[in-house]
């Protein structure tokens, strides 16, 4: 039995989440450390950051944040871009650029671990979704993105359709998932997306309420793990624990520890400030 901690939105900055590992005491050879995405971007260090969660792979993963996909998609028309990024041009010239691509490329969209009830996501579920639909969805992105990455890069971006619907054909349902696993925050009952807002609960639109107002029934039980929303900031109820503490915009960088041999209950929030 080991230590659970998760990470939340590191984007690129490498030196606090060296703090928070060793304030931590992370040991890869007892810990498992499971970070929410958005491992890159806007940070200036994302290939450092990289190669540092690469050097612990063996006792580490992330689920795919958004910012992530876009590094992703990124490599997969370079040099052919709309937009320049220097932090992901530095990771593509690099001699083990490759290697962390890879890497990355083949981590899940989503986590759960069934004995424990605990799951990850970067940015949240639909209301329609239990654990084991949101696994099947996230499925279908994860084949997309083994077998035809080309495809479905070149449909990846777009806010339509509003919401994910069964019998959607393959493009539009592959890009309603992403949006719901990488990009909400807001949504209604049925599951319809709106992403005019990024701002905190207070700010929600009118007709949309935080997607984990709407949590399936069959979640009861479970530890739903997410960042991306860094207005959010950490935030916690009985069902869902928000790690984005804003790292990248000078907040801080939060880690969630669950501790071994007991439930999800026994847990704590550690963080570091950060200047990134």
């Amino acid at each position: 039995m080991k230590r659970q901690i998760f990470i939340g939105d590191v984007q690129g900055c490498v030196e606090p989440l060296k703090r928070l590992l060793d304030k931590l005491n992370f040991d890869p050879s007892s810990d498992r450390l499971r970070f929410a995405g958005d491992l890159v971007n806007r940070g200036g260090q994302s290939l450092e950051t990289l190669r540092l969660v690469y050097s612990l792979r063996k006792s580490t993963m992330t689920v795919l944040g958004n910012h992530d996909l876009h590094l992703l998609a990124f490599a997969q028309t370079y040099p052919k871009v709309r937009k320049r990024n220097r932090e992901f041009e530095q990771i593509l010239a690099a001699s083990d650029g490759g290697e962390l691509m890879t890497w990355l490329r083949a981590q899940p969209m989503f986590w759960k671990s069934d004995k424990k009830r605990l799951a990850m996501v970067h940015a949240g579920v639909d209301p329609r979704w239990g654990p084991l639909q949101a696994e099947a969805r996230s499925a279908q992105v994860e084949r997309a993105l083994s077998k035809f990455p080309d495809q479905y890069f070149a449909h990846m971006y777009g806010d339509r359709p509003e919401r994910w619907k069964p019998g959607q054909p393959t493009k539009a349902s592959l890009r309603s998932i992403t949006n719901v696993l990488t990009r909400m925050r807001f949504c209604n009952r049925k599951g319809r997306l709106n992403f005019d807002s990024k701002g905190s609960p207070e700010q929600m639109p009118k007709g949309f309420r935080p997607w984990f107002d709407f949590l399936h029934p069959d979640w009861k039980d479970w530890t739903l793990i997410f960042g991306h929303w860094s207005t959010l900031g950490v935030f916690q109820n009985d069902r869902v624990v928000g790690l984005d503490s804003g790292c990248v915009w000078g907040g801080a960088l939060t880690a969630l520890v669950i501790y071994p041999d007991q439930d999800a209950s026994a847990r704590s929030l550690i963080a570091v400030d950060c200047s990134c």
